[in-house]
C-alpha cells in the first residue's frame, strides 16, 4: 500500500567505488553498523546532534538491539524509512526518510551517512537519489528537505548535486558537537524532479545501470 512499505529494496545502481543498493536495517547489521561508525567517528562526530553518553558507548555493538527496535516501531507506524547502504553487497552506511507527515504537508526528511572509504566516489548521491525518488514515488511525497551545517562541504556538495536548493539558515538549530551549530536548510519538492532523481544522477555520469 502507498506510504506504509518500508521494507524495500532500492538499486542497484553502478558507482566508482561498486554497486550500490539500499535495503531495509536488520537485527543482524549490529556489528558491522558498531565497527563502522566507531571507525568514522572522525568524520561522522563534527556534523550529528550531540548524544546523552560519550560515542564509544552509543556505537557498542549492544547499543544496536535497543537502536534498531526504535527505528523499526516508527517504520511501522509510518514516520521513518530506515535504509542501510549497500556497495557490492557490503554494509557501507545508512540513510533514513524521517519525521514524516501526511495530511496537508506530505513531507519528510533525508538523512545520511557513508564509510569514509566510499566518499566521493558517487555513493552518497546515488543513495540519496535512489531514497528521494522511494520518498515521491513509493511514499507519495510532495516535499523532501535536510539540514546540513555550513561547514560541511562534502554533505552539501552531495544535496547540491541531487537538485536540492537553499532555503534559508536556521540560527542555533542543533546541538552538534558541543554547541548549538547553524545548519543550511535545503529542499526539494516533486514539481522539481523533471523525470526522476536516478535519471538525474545517472545523466551526471555519478552512477550508471
Amino acid at each position: 500500500m502507498l506510504g506504509t512499505d518500508w521494507q524495500v529494496r532500492l538499486g542497484p545502481l553502478n558507482t566508482a567505488a561498486g554497486r550500490v543498493t539500499l535495503r531495509p536495517i536488520r537485527s543482524r547489521d549490529a556489528r558491522q553498523w558498531s565497527r563502522l561508525r566507531l571507525l568514522n567517528r572522525a568524520e561522522l562526530e563534527p556534523w550529528e546532534p550531540s548524544g546523552a553518553t560519550d560515542w564509544q558507548r552509543r556505537h557498542a555493538v549492544s547499543a544496536w538491539p535497543a537502536l534498531c527496535a526504535s527505528l523499526k516501531s516508527q517504520a511501522r507506524s509510518g514516520t521513518l524509512v530506515p535504509l542501510v547502504i549497500e556497495v557490492d553487497g557490503a554494509y557501507a552506511g545508512q540513510i533514513t526518510i524521517g519525521n514524516i507527515a501526511r495530511g496537508q504537508l506530505q513531507s519528510a526528511w533525508v538523512g545520511y551517512w557513508v564509510d569514509r572509504s566510499v566518499t566521493g566516489r558517487g555513493v552518497a548521491t546515488t543513495a540519496v537519489a535512489l531514497a528521494v525518488d522511494h520518498g515521491f514515488i513509493g511514499l507519495g511525497l510532495h516535499r523532501v528537505e535536510a539540514t546540513v551545517r555550513p561547514e560541511n562541504v562534502a554533505s552539501r556538495a552531495v544535496l547540491a548535486q541531487s537538485g536540492f536548493r537553499e532555503e534559508g539558515r536556521l540560527k542555533r538549530y542543533l546541538h552538534v558537537d558541543g554547541l548549538w551549530r547553524d545548519h543550511l536548510l535545503v529542499a526539494l519538492t516533486a514539481e522539481e524532479v523533471v523525470d526522476s532523481m536516478v535519471a538525474r544522477v545517472v545523466r551526471s555520469g555519478r552512477a550508471w545501470f
